[in-house]
């Protein structure tokens, strides 16, 4: 089909699927997935514990308030690898993370995604998807929403580990613009085989990052 253009990245729109199916296709993806995933990345996730457990000292798990599908607030999971100065800066300030303060694993944690691995909890109970617009702080929101008119509609569908934006190199101190319109661009267009492709080629942006 036509290729359109979001942000100047080109796209191949999708064909929509069915509301009804949507959301069990979608959920029977992310339980599987997930599944397996923790089953297979169990002595991964407990050797990072162990040696963040003994650089960082106690407290591995970082948790903080994110907005999922229809607004709801979540506990979203991730492994620490910095110490914000307090509650309040953690959830307002937009990066609290200093890389030149963090130890050397922190700063892999960081690199390879590694940090993220324990949201495949989160897929699993059913607070966020493994594809999807990535979920935010509830102050960034707020702010995001009053500046750009379509953010709120990110909130559509379940959020998610990777997504469209995040595969085109749209993750971190990047356009929130840009994000907001390839995150629309996937709910508009979703399709069970669009988020099997992004999940591949997650890993392969994954793979990649850990070899280099």
């Amino acid at each position: 089909g036509p290729r359109q253009y979001v942000a100047g990245f080109a796209c191949r729109p999708l064909t929509p699927a069915g509301t009804g199916r949507t959301g069990v296709g979608k959920r029977l993806l992310d339980i599987a997935v997930s599944g397996v995933l923790l089953l297979a990345a169990a002595p991964v996730l407990a050797t990072c514990a162990l040696v963040l457990r003994t650089v960082e000292g106690p407290g591995v798990i970082f948790r903080q308030e994110r907005v999922g599908k229809d607004g709801r607030l979540f506990t979203l999971l991730k492994f620490r690898t910095h110490r914000p100065a307090d509650p309040q800066e953690a959830a307002t300030r937009w990066s609290v993370a200093d890389e030149h303060r963090m130890s050397a694993f922190c700063r892999f944690l960081r690199g390879t995604s590694l940090d993220e691995l324990p949201q495949l909890w989160n897929v699993l109970r059913g607070d966020m998807s493994l594809v999807g617009p990535r979920p935010e702080r509830p102050f960034f929101v707020t702010q995001f929403s009053q500046t750009y008119p379509d953010y709120a509609h990110r909130h559509r569908m379940p959020t998610g580990i990777t997504g469209l934006a995040q595969i085109h190199g749209l993750r971190g101190d990047t356009s929130i613009e840009d994000r907001c319109r390839f995150d629309n661009a996937y709910i508009d267009s979703w399709s069970f085989w669009q988020d099997l492709c992004i999940l591949l080629r997650t890993l392969g942006c994954l793979v990649r990052r850990t070899g280099s």
